[in-house]
């Protein structure tokens, strides 16, 4: 990064959202951290980060979020959540809660800061591998994730006369509060320990795009080359993942 820049970073009160606002802090920036957990903004705000308390699913309180708002260079869209169940025991509650935060809250709050964003800006979303490659139990959540995948990228041509980039954050598993949320039997998290991300290292990774203005990064990187050969042969790939497909 070649200046210091204005960040706005939503979902910074759990897991990786407070690991990006604690580096980008540390790193010079100026960080407007928004969040639910008034205890988590509390404890940002005794490292000096500036936080503003918003519920964004609220649309009251997202607009009121963006008059409090200064010139922003990058944004980070990070906030969302999962719920991991098979299909047929989803509840109305469970798909209202994902869509609303994962895919309606992300559009309605890039056309409210759109006003905002200064010259050469970026907005950065945490997507995830679930949007390339669904997998039992997370058939909403991956539904939201794959809207996300085409909001961004017909966004990312929408906004190139501006030059404004759009960047999307990949990430498989991450070893955070999410996966408690999202999965209470904590099946998952035992199926997958072996290869959970650290979220320091997914901050470090959507940090390194301010820089960079790519247009996604898969994290592991492997993944990246597993959702290409799951769009060739998904038959295959269900084939070979079968025993983390069908997990309990």
């Amino acid at each position: 990064m070649n200046k210091f820049k204005t960040i706005l970073v939503t979902g910074a009160t759990s897991g990786v959202g407070f690991e990006i606002a604690m580096q980008l802090h540390k790193l010079g920036h100026r960080v407007i951290a928004t969040g639910r957990n008034e205890v988590r903004l509390q404890q940002l705000k005794k490292q000096h980060v500036e936080t503003i308390q918003a519920d964004l699913t609220n649309r009251v309180a997202l607009k009121r979020l963006v008059t409090q708002l200064p010139q922003l260079d990058v944004a980070i869209i990070n906030a969302g959540i999962g719920t991991f169940e098979y299909a047929a025991n989803l509840n109305d509650a469970a798909i209202d809660d994902m869509i609303q935060l994962n895919v309606a809250t992300p559009a309605i709050l890039v056309r409210e800061l759109l006003p905002h964003m200064n010259e050469r800006g970026q907005f950065i979303f945490m997507g995830s591998q679930a949007g390339k490659v669904a997998t039992p139990k997370a058939s909403m959540y991956a539904a939201t994730k794959h809207a996300l995948i085409g909001y961004t990228n017909a966004l990312r041509m929408e906004l190139a006369p501006q030059k404004i980039a759009v960047s999307v954050i990949h990430p498989g598993p991450i070893d955070t509060p999410f996966l408690d949320h999202a999965d209470a039997t904590n099946a998952y998290r035992t199926v997958m320990k072996n290869v959970l991300l650290l979220p320091e290292d997914v901050a470090k990774a959507a940090i390194h795009t301010i820089k960079t203005r790519k247009r996604e990064v898969n994290l592991p990187w492997y993944m990246g080359i597993s959702s290409k050969l799951y769009a060739i042969s998904p038959t295959l790939v269900e084939k070979i993942g079968k025993p983390l497909f069908n997990r309990k």
